[in-house]
């Protein structure tokens, strides 16, 4: 958020910086935990569904922000975290207050302390159990994350029935949709179901129900970590639960890819993901508010994404991740970066863009854990990046070095023609104009090792879309196949460049290390005249 006087952001702030978000393109903004809150794991421990955290304003500020949101055609998602709460909630102090009490089992109490408490840490080094000793409650409470966080016991209806209000509730105020954090956990019956796949899905098809009941085109995006095929119970056999889910199995092929030239796993991760039904999506993203998570892949892949992007141990995170942003993580090549954000806005699906990815924000390593991704956005040179008129900034600012807020800023970059910020733009810009891309079908075309070729076709029109990950030139022979196009010549989205197929209707054209071109097949007016069917 931007700041307004207490050093850490508030909505009036980010109201003035609307007009930024709908000039670069943002449909949607996604926002982090605000309601009340101890605010040890970054609002994360939520003391109050119902509210507004004093530091960020109140809920009349909220309702203007949403009301300015919708004049500008974006719709506001925020996050909806009801695997835990915090301690200092009401409902866990009268949870904890007694046996007999009402709330005694919206918690998840154990009178012995259980066997395991010591296993299944979601964050190895920071956690050291699962299971901590209240001596109020003269009992056990679970607690998957820290345990500050006790988690709500989601078997319970009366549970699921609080939830269900809190989602009315902020829908009235203007909310267009939920990112579902830890969804695995907010389905999970009991502490064991949540490792053991055996949870609560019809819930997800409840909350959709509700929601949409409320708001006919409301969202629900679901943080699953997941594999492909489990994915599928989550989105329901009819795409009758979530909308939405984050893809973290293609995730961390980007990154391979990335640090390899070998486009091979990401290609198969897109095969891989083909489980979703009509009326759902994958949302894709590079970077997002924690770790980039190579779990999925093998520990010979994960070794090679560490030795070309985090080579030092402080730059990674529980044993699996990286805590960086993307530019650094690619050496600030500008080349390797309009690739990744290439690959990104041309997935099948939604991309969601980090803030301070536009102009290429680095990281602060010297913060602990993930905080370090977590700096402020930096607006321009003046005092603290712009970003609070306070004395001082509660949350850190990167001053120094190549990633500083007076090397990199929104304000230098808005005023030169060839900055990563206006290249983005111009790039949103472009997969605006193709609902192919979120809409269509798509191919995965046969090409070298080192290429991504991917054919989108909807509604008769079709787009071809190359990306390089080899750091030199290859030459690339695309072969369409019959009824897409084929014989038509590929016209260049984003420069002059024509491709005239061959004699046998394919196309070779060349392309530049990390390379990436966009093509309408056809004259570009062909994708104008979409057909029905």
């Amino acid at each position: 958020m931007d700041g307004n006087g207490d050093g850490i952001g508030d909505f009036r702030g980010l109201i003035r910086r609307l007009d930024y978000l709908e000039g670069i393109g943002a449909g949607a903004v996604w926002l982090m935990p605000f309601q009340p809150s101890p605010r040890k794991d970054h609002g994360y421990d939520i003391a109050d569904y119902y509210g507004v955290d004093p530091r960020f304003g109140t809920l009349g500020d909220f309702a203007e922000f949403t009301h300015e949101c919708e004049q500008r055609g974006i719709r506001v998602l925020m996050d909806l975290v009801f695997n835990h709460t915090s301690n200092q909630h009401p409902w866990f102090q009268e949870s904890r207050s007694s046996p007999d009490s009402p709330r005694r089992d919206w918690y998840i109490w154990s009178d012995k302390e259980p066997p395991n408490r010591h296993q299944g840490m979601v964050f190895p080094g920071l956690q050291d159990a699962l299971w901590d000793y209240d001596k109020k409650a003269k009992a056990w409470y679970f607690h998957r994350f820290f345990k500050f966080q006790p988690d709500l016991n989601m078997a319970n209806p009366e549970v699921q029935a609080e939830i269900l209000k809190v989602i009315g509730f902020w829908i009235k105020l203007g909310v267009s949709g939920f990112r579902l954090d830890a969804a695995p956990f907010i389905i999970a019956t009991d502490e064991h179901e949540a490792d053991t796949h055996e949870m609560e899905f019809e819930f997800l098809r409840d909350m959709r129900r509700f929601s949409q009941f409320r708001r006919g085109d409301s969202v629900l995006l679901a943080e699953a970590n997941v594999p492909p095929e489990h994915a599928a119970n989550y989105f329901g056999a009819s795409g009758e639960r979530l909308h939405m889910m984050f893809d973290f199995h293609v995730n961390p092929r980007i990154f391979y890819a990335l640090a390899t030239g070998d486009a091979e796993p990401l290609k198969q991760g897109l095969e891989d993901s083909r489980v979703n039904p009509p009326g759902t999506q994958w949302c894709h993203f590079l970077r997002n508010h924690d770790e980039l998570d190579l779990s999925r892949l093998s520990e010979e892949q994960q070794a090679k994404v560490f030795e070309r992007m985090a080579p030092d141990d402080s730059m990674r995170v529980f044993d699996r991740g990286i805590r960086r942003r993307l530019a650094p993580m690619l050496n600030g090549d500008r080349r390797k970066i309009e690739l990744a954000n290439s690959v990104l806005l041309s997935l099948p699906g939604t991309p969601m863009l980090r803030y301070g990815e536009e102009i290429g924000m680095g990281e602060d390593l010297s913060i602990a854990g993930r905080g370090a991704i977590r700096t402020p956005m930096q607006w321009n040179d003046d005092r603290h990046a712009g970003f609070t008129t306070a004395e001082t900034s509660m949350v850190p600012l990167i001053e120094d070095g190549p990633y500083g807020f007076r090397q990199i800023n929104v304000a230098d970059q808005r005023r030169d023609p060839e900055s990563l910020l206006n290249w983005t733009e111009r790039v949103i810009r472009l997969r605006k104009e193709l609902p192919e891309i979120g809409y269509g079908e798509f191919d995965i075309l046969n090409t070298n090792p080192e290429i991504l070729a991917m054919r989108f076709r909807w509604k008769g029109a079709c787009i071809v879309i190359v990306h390089n990950f080899a750091e030199e030139p290859r030459e690339v022979v695309l072969d369409l196949g019959d009824g897409s196009g084929a014989g038509s010549p590929l016209v260049s989205l984003l420069s002059y460049e024509r491709d005239e197929p061959t004699d046998d209707d394919g196309y070779t054209m060349v392309l530049e290390p990390c390379g990436y071109r966009w093509f309408r097949v056809g004259d570009p007016s062909e994708g104008l005249a979409r057909k029905d069917r």
